[in-house]
Parts: C-alpha cells; sequence; structure tokens
C-alpha cells in the first residue's frame, strides 16, 4: 500500500474574500492514474459541493455567499509572490 502525502491549501473565495485553510492528502505516487485525493478537514466557512478523487474536478462552495469553485485551480498572485489579500 502506498503512503500518502499530507499537505494543507489555503482556499480563498474570490466573490467574497471568505478564506481558510483545508487539510488533504493523496496518494505519493504522482504517476498513479488516480491520485486518490482526499479533503480530511474543511474550515466550517467551505463546503463540499461536487467530490471527486481528482482535485482538479473536486468543487468546493463558500458557506458565506454560495460561490463554487475548483479545489485546485491557478491562483493569481500580486506582483512579489505573495496571495491576494
Amino acid at each position: 500500500m502506498a503512503a500518502r502525502d499530507r499537505y494543507s491549501r489555503k482556499l480563498e473565495c474570490s466573490q467574497c474574500g471568505n478564506t481558510g485553510f483545508a487539510e488533504v492528502s493523496e496518494i505519493d505516487d504522482k504517476r498513479a492514474a488516480n491520485r486518490d485525493f482526499r479533503i480530511d478537514e474543511l474550515p466550517t466557512s467551505f463546503r463540499t459541493e461536487f467530490a471527486s478523487t481528482d482535485p482538479r474536478k473536486h468543487m468546493i462552495r463558500c458557506s458565506d455567499c454560495g460561490f463554487k469553485f475548483r479545489f485546485e485551480q491557478k491562483s493569481v498572485y500580486a506582483p512579489g509572490g505573495e496571495a491576494r489579500r
């Protein structure tokens, strides 16, 4: 059985600015067809809209404004490499 990588990822709603950190895990073999992606802990201000074992297809909904977005998406950073505020 493959080991699981565990990491935190900042979630940010682009509509209202709500933020939080999700604790996630996936198998550590990046060559595997299925990464077996799982959200272990999700902030109370976000909820899963559509669960998927692929982080690019896993949909999150902001509980504050109802905006939906993909868990893994391209992030827009301000000049200097810092996250938007």
